[in-house]
């Protein structure tokens, strides 16, 4: 089922939780809604079920309005971050649950619903767990009744609201692949929520970065970290380095180099150059000479801090250092150079 979300607003008192969001959901994909708290990703992923009413805008399931509709009537299965198991059912009657209060022609004979159940038991991979209570599982297990559950009523859309939020970092890790491959198997237009870039873009086709109750940007993982499209962006998704740049004519100064003015940069009084560590390089030439501060190692991985020469203000840059980069020490001069870029006027910056 595809979804298209049209203009949708809400607000909690003066708080504008959503703010005219628009976005079209594919068909079968695997949708990340990612944000700090309070961007309104929640607020958005449960108006998709239901459980908010928006009070502007349009809820579109397969082009047919689904706003006014009621929970039930939607067929979404909703995951919480924190299961909402009942403690006094074991797992079979759990993942029942959905299907046994139904009511009338709706109502599946027993034997379809148990059926159903040992179905979903061996899709989650907890053959033989069937009698067993919430408290006798792992969290990690749980988790997989809760997605059992929501899957029982053959949902036309999965939601799921940071469903490995309550986790330990090992079982998310192992969780996340599961997932994915859960998903491929079932091919359910999925929507999951996450403060986690990590999760999101390691697991999602592609990317909805939410601020502020609005959209900043939607894509695949690789558009959403190698093409930030707002300052927001680069500074929530992955890290950067921040440079202070002005317009010159035909040339930008950039903590002082002279780089070639981009073609369509907007006229602005103050400008920002956003660089990921990765991306800045040491080597015999390049846009500044810098000063080590520090090399720090974690592993295999090596980063170098160096404050710049040249620019007005104090600047001071991280560099991801590659595997077999030499060794530098604190006040050794180096060049230093960006390999890839982006440029905003500083009012933009969220």
């Amino acid at each position: 089922m595809n979804i298209r979300i049209q203009q949708l607003g809400k607000r909690f008192g003066a708080f504008p939780a959503l703010d005219g969001v628009s976005l079209d959901i594919r068909s079968g994909e695997l949708l990340a809604l990612l944000g700090p708290s309070g961007s309104g990703k929640t607020t958005l992923l449960r108006a998709l079920a239901g459980l908010e009413q928006p009070e502007q805008g349009r809820i579109l399931f397969d082009g047919e309005d689904a706003t006014a509709l009621s929970v039930q009537a939607r067929r979404a299965g909703f995951v919480f971050q924190h299961y909402a198991l009942f403690r006094h059912m074991d797992v079979r009657a759990n993942i029942a649950f959905g299907l046994e209060v139904r009511r009338g022609a709706q109502r599946w004979p027993k034997a379809r619903i148990d059926a159903r159940v040992e179905e979903l038991l061996a899709l989650v991979q907890l053959d033989g767990l069937g009698g067993r209570y919430p408290t006798q599982l792992s969290g990690g297990q749980r988790q997989r009744v809760a997605l059992a559950r929501a899957l029982a009523i053959e949902p036309r859309v999965l939601l799921l609201d940071e469903p490995f939020g309550a986790l330990d970092a090992q079982v998310r890790r192992d969780l996340r692949g599961w997932l994915r491959e859960l998903h491929d198997r079932t091919g359910l237009t999925t929507v999951f929520v996450t403060h986690d870039q990590e999760e999101a873009l390691e697991l999602a086709d592609r990317v909805a970065i939410l601020n502020r109750g609005r959209i900043e940007q939607v894509g695949s993982p690789g558009e959403i970290y190698d093409r930030p499209a707002s300052p927001f962006v680069y500074g929530f998704v992955g890290e950067a380095n921040r440079l202070p740049a002005r317009a010159d004519g035909d040339a930008l100064d950039v903590a002082g180099a002279r780089w070639s003015r981009p073609a369509g940069l907007p006229a602005a009084d103050a400008l920002e150059v956003y660089v990921r560590p990765e991306d800045m390089r040491v080597g015999d030439a390049g846009d500044w000479v810098g000063t080590v501060l520090s090399v720090q190692r974690s592993g295999a991985r090596a980063r170098l801090r160096a404050r710049l020469r040249g620019a007005a203000v104090d600047v001071d840059v991280d560099v991801e250092l590659p595997p077999d980069a030499p060794h530098y020490a604190a006040g050794q001069v180096v060049a230093l150079a960006a390999r890839r870029h982006g440029v905003f006027p500083v009012s933009s910056a969220g």
